[in-house]
């Protein structure tokens, strides 16, 4: 059920474009056009990995519930807000960034703004670039005591993240890689919101 309901989203999210918003203020549209979707829908059959396209279709997870894709680098555009992050050891809040075709342009923060300043430029170009869209499709994995469920793999959770995405067929290159979580995040396609049970 949950390998169907994936096929029915990459069906509507390649029609695109794609919109994501936050009520903390993200609001980041792109286009997947041919790129490769990874479905972690648990199937490691020979079949399946005889069909794989980029690297991370051979890593088979469980639990299952996550959709994977690296939209055009050059359609990504808005901005990312992020309530708060830990930094390499330093708490900053009310962080925004802004990416046009894909690239940092702009940040802010509210709170430690320079530690985020310093987070980008210690980790370089891969760390201004955004990454990757992750889409949870299972409905056993609730949130629970303010935590998210592995890595937002539950159904209608949102994972956004900056770096390297070579592994997803994308053309980032560098080894960094961080992800941010969403769990309140709206998507739509076309102006119609993407259905996830």
């Amino acid at each position: 059920a949950i390998s169907a309901a994936m096929d029915r989203a990459i069906t509507t999210l390649r029609a695109g474009p794609v919109r994501i918003t936050t009520p903390d203020g993200t609001d980041l549209t792109f286009r997947i056009g041919n790129r490769p979707f990874n479905k972690q829908d648990g199937d490691a059959s020979a079949e399946r990995m005889k069909a794989a396209k980029v690297r991370v279709d051979r890593e088979i997870e469980l639990p299952v519930g996550v959709l994977r894709v690296a939209p055009l680098e050059d359609s990504v555009n808005g901005h990312l807000a992020i309530p708060y992050a830990r930094l390499d050891g330093a708490i900053v809040s009310g962080i925004t960034l802004t990416f046009t075709k894909g690239k940092l342009t702009a940040f802010s923060a509210t709170e430690n703004e320079e530690a985020l300043k310093a987070y980008l430029d210690r980790h370089g170009d891969p760390a201004r670039a955004f990454r990757e869209i992750g889409l949870g499709f299972n409905p056993r994995l609730a949130p629970a005591y303010g935590a998210l469920p592995y890595f937002a793999y539950g159904s209608g959770l949102v994972r956004m993240s900056l770096g390297d995405n070579e592994e997803l067929g994308g053309a980032v290159r560098g080894g960094f890689r961080r992800w941010f979580f969403f769990p309140n995040a709206k998507i739509e396609v076309k102006g119609k919101p993407l259905l996830v049970p």
